[in-house]
Order: C-alpha cells, then structure tokens, then sequence
C-alpha cells in the first residue's frame, strides 16, 4: 500500500478539522485516500478528476464493498477533489454536513446521459471486457435512450425496457440474436450502471429463433478463393481454415504465437477470454516460416525509422517496458502502414484490420464466381464440417476431440454436422 504524501495528508487533516470531523472518522477517510492513490497508481489513472473518482467507485462495487463504506470512500476522495479545488461546492463534498440518504453517485451531480456514458465505460473496463463490447452496448443505449426521448437517466424503469424489446419485435422485425443483444445491454445498464434491480420481463414479444444453418464452402471453393487472394490474405485465410480460428484470433495473432517446433498455435484471449493451443497444419510450415524471415526484414526497417513498436494488451507495455520492439511481440499479420498516436505523435504499427480483409476475401468470392454467402466466418464453418465429415468416414476419435477443443457448444457441433449432409 503506498503512503500518502505528507503534504497531502496535512493539508487533508486542515480540511477534515476545518468541516468539523471526528477524529475516528478522519483516520476512515485517510484510509480510503490512500486506497484511491494506490488504486490510481495501480491503474494509471490521473489524481483528482471525477473521472478517476467514479472509476475508484467503481472498482469497491466490483469487490463488493458495502454501500457504507463505498459512500465513505466518495466522500473521502470527494474531500481531496475539494482541496484542489476540482469541485467547489462545500454542502456537496463537506462529510460532515452531506446528506446520509444520498448514494455515492448522487453526491457528485445528477446523472445525465454524458455521465451515465462514462460510468458505462468505467464498468466496462474494471471488468476487462473488449472494446467491442463497450462499442456494442453504447449503441444500444444510444438507441434506447432515443426510444425514451433522452428522458432524465434517473427515471428509467422497467417498463422502458419491456416497451423498447418489444418494440425491436414488433416495428423493427429484429432477429432474436438481435433483439438478445440488447436485452444483455440493458441488464448491463441496470445492474453495473444505474445499479437498480432489474426484474423479470412478462409480456415482452420475443422475436421468433429461426432454424439456422451455415454457409460451407467445398474444398475446390476455398482453394480458387485463396489463389486469388494477395499476400497476406492468402496466407491468413489458409490460416483462418486450417485451423478452425475466428478472424479477429487470425489477425491478433503474435509471431510468438507459433510454435514451429511443436506444430501449434496458441490462442491467447480468445472468446470468452479463454486461451487455447491448436495444431498446425503441416501444408502451412513453410509459408509461414518464409513469412516469419519476411516479418523479420520489416521489423528492421521499422528500428531503422525509429518506430516505437507494436501496440500491447492491457497494461503490459508498463510491466514490460521494451516488450513493443521485440520482434516475438511483432503482429504475425501486420498492417501495411504504421499508425501515429495522436496523443504522443509515436509511430506504432497495428494488425491488417478486420475491414481490410473482408474487403480481399469478398472480392476473391466474387471473382470465384463463387454464388454461395460466404465471408471470413464461412472458413470456420467450412472447417468444423470438414472435420466432422472427416470423422464421420474415418471414425476417427482423435479428430472429434480436435473439434470439441475447438467448439465447446454442442449445438454448434450438430448445426455444422447438419450442414454437412449428416443429419442428427
């Protein structure tokens, strides 16, 4: 636990003595101080911005502090935010003289729709989801939050929800995956944002589940599509087949990733955050070792021009300070160009973007003459019914455990064998 500075501490007992405190009561708030400094060191968030405050909130919820001690904890770091003069209203941030009844949220200001977008995104991060996921929620709000006419935040109610979910039924015909994803988002938003209970929903039309089966492509098919692909788009759509992966792990994936020794891939935060090891088809050795030589040419070019390295996960590049310019940490698929942070004017390279290859990948269908609904995802299809069609002549064991590691849902493995004539 790191210790508060001494100036800081003085000059927070002078305030505390100012507004009247305890002294059992001020040795709670300087406990709490120091949590949030150490919370902001830990975090690398700044010192003494609401937005720190609220993401320190935040985290208590998160470790199931009790509401008590949570407002405690506000008011604590509510004082500091007071002392350097972030906040300036004495009756809002004064522990001595706030109201009891207030919850810790309602001590800073009233919840606006600006707000309740930066408690999302502080909840969101506490929890280390993606960044499509918070980009896929603040839709939805944003969606929800026009049906409701941009009422007051505060006022939302169950009803809302059951009116805007049957809404998305009725008027806007949405699939059901649809209209589940925003059900999600808005059990999100109840419980970790406005953190109100969030009953059951009776009475809610439910758009209907359709029976769905995947579009396969046959192996004549995928091979004219990556003949027609360009470097590296052949190579990652090899890649994307030969090994069952979803695009993004296809893209994300580091030159350290591959083990040529051991013929495997390894999967690091995949869906659900799981990790996971797949082998590596034989056929795709070579290539890949000759587009690793190629990687490494790049990568001395971009030393050369004083690039500042790749972008890392999380908090990685502060643990390890010069992993962004090893090559292991290198994207095995990356851009074409380097990236400029506008922040810190660094030149960084990124991974070929998701966009970028659908882009290829539909316009090599295309010249295919290929008229089946493929995109990306089909090669993943295409694999799991290959694989069980594989299986299902050999009886071969080995290659169905292959494919449970590879897809943990059941009814997933029935949808692929369906699609590929072997009826369950």
């Amino acid at each position: 636990m790191r210790s508060l500075p001494d100036e800081v501490r003085q000059r927070f007992i002078a305030l505390m003595d100012q507004w009247g405190v305890s002294q059992r009561e001020q040795a709670n708030y300087l406990k709490w101080l120091r949590f949030y400094f150490d919370f902001c060191h830990k975090y690398s968030h700044p010192l003494g911005t609401e937005k720190s405050r609220l993401a320190f909130d935040t985290k208590l919820a998160e470790k199931n502090q009790s509401p008590a001690a949570r407002k405690e904890a506000w008011r604590a770091v509510g004082g500091y935010l007071h002392m350097n003069s972030v906040v300036t209203s004495d009756a809002d941030m004064n522990p001595a003289i706030a109201s009891p009844q207030i919850t810790p949220h309602e001590l800073s200001e009233q919840l606006t729709w600006p707000l309740l977008y930066q408690r999302l995104e502080n909840a969101i991060r506490v929890r280390h989801y993606s960044p499509k996921t918070l980009s896929t929620y603040r839709g939805w709000i944003r969606k929800f939050q026009g049906f409701i006419g941009s009422r007051d935040p505060e006022t939302i109610e169950m009803t809302d929800v059951k009116a805007f979910l049957t809404h998305l039924a009725v008027e806007k015909e949405v699939a059901a995956s649809t209209q589940n994803q925003a059900f999600n988002t808005l059990l999100f938003l109840f419980r970790h944002v406005l953190e109100k209970e969030f009953a059951h929903l009776e009475g809610v039309v439910r758009a209907k589940r359709k029976a769905y089966i995947p579009v396969v492509l046959a192996r004549h098919e995928i091979d004219a599509i990556i003949e027609l692909l360009e470097p590296p788009f052949a190579l990652i759509a090899s890649l994307l087949y030969g090994c069952g992966l979803r695009l993004n792990e296809g893209l994300k994936l580091r030159i350290q990733d591959v083990d040529f020794d051991a013929g495997k891939v390894i999967i690091h935060n995949g869906k659900g955050g799981k990790d996971r090891t797949l082998p590596l088809p034989d056929s795709l050795q070579s290539p890949m070792q000759q587009h690793v030589e190629e990687l490494k040419s790049l990568h001395t070019r971009d030393l050369e021009i004083g690039f500042r390295g790749v972008f890392l996960p999380s908090m990685l590049e502060k643990k390890y300070r010069s992993a962004a310019l090893d090559f292991g940490w290198q994207w095995f698929f990356p851009a074409s160009g380097l990236t400029k942070v506008p922040k810190s004017g660094e030149l960084r390279r990124y991974h070929v973007h998701e966009s970028t290859f659908q882009k290829a990948f539909k316009r090599s269908v295309r010249k295919a003459q290929i008229t089946k609904r493929a995109s990306a995802h089909t090669l993943r299809h295409s694999f799991a019914s290959h694989l069980l069609a594989a299986n299902y002549k050999s009886g071969s064991a080995l290659t169905f455990t292959h494919l449970l590691d590879q897809i943990r849902d059941v009814r997933v493995l029935l949808i692929n064998l369906n699609s590929g004539g072997h009826n369950i």
